[in-house]
């Protein structure tokens, strides 16, 4: 048995070999496992974090372009009209959802600006639930990988005490790849969280700022009804 686990445990020519894939392939189902998840969850963590900076330099650069085109405009119907009907800027849905809302509301007595605010609350939360959208993801993995990792590290590192109870050898080549591949998850755990946490702080705050733009157009353009 002791041969046996030696055997595992040392590549060719005695030497163990710690390459990030002999790590895993050596790892167990359930070290195995939480390496999967914690790459796939890095994977997305990415994949969202690029999506949402490529968003908000969008936004933010189509919204300006917005708002010195509106202010400059005439009249706020005529640039409604001239406002393409594919628009995807998050401020001229809100201010097309207002301004219908107020020609809608031309044939009724009262209650315009009470009718077109709400109009716009609605439409803002409704753009800024999709600006927000995934980051509660990007809040999950940077809260939970690192204690995903702890399992695989704690799960990794039972083995090798197995290992050592089995051959009766506290030899360094005994113990050290179990501990390598423990150590393994760890890493991952943090390589997943740390983007994801920095990532969530900047895009809530990025958030925040185009949020506080938006209610700063909407007071704005309630005060010239």
């Amino acid at each position: 048995m002791e041969a046996e686990i030696v055997t595992q445990a040392v590549g060719l020519g005695g030497e163990t070999d710690f390459s990030l894939i002999k790590l895993f392939i050596r790892a167990d189902f359930v070290v195995k496992s939480v390496i999967v998840v914690l790459i796939a969850a890095s994977i997305f963590s990415w994949a969202l974090i690029v999506d949402k900076y490529k968003l908000f330099k969008k936004i933010n650069l189509s919204s300006d372009e917005f708002e010195q085109k509106f202010w400059k405009s005439k009249s706020a119907e005529s640039f409604y009209n001239n406002i393409p009907a594919n628009s995807n800027d998050p401020l001229a849905n809100i201010f097309k959802a207002g301004m219908g809302e107020m020609l809608k509301s031309k044939t009724r007595s009262s209650n315009q600006s009470e009718r077109v605010s709400r109009i716009l609350e609605v439409s803002t939360e409704r753009e800024m639930l999709t600006i927000e959208k995934y980051f509660t993801f990007l809040a999950t993995v940077g809260s939970t990988a690192p204690f995903i990792g702890l399992f695989g590290t704690v799960w990794g590192i039972m083995n090798s005490f197995q290992s050592i109870a089995i051959s009766r050898n506290t030899s360094l080549a005994i113990v050290a790849p179990g501990i390598a591949e423990a150590l393994f998850a760890t890493a991952l755990g943090l390589l997943a969280a740390v983007p994801a946490v920095v990532a969530y702080n900047k895009f809530n705050s990025d958030a925040k700022k185009y949020l506080q733009k938006i209610e700063n157009f909407s007071k704005r353009f309630l005060s010239i009804l």
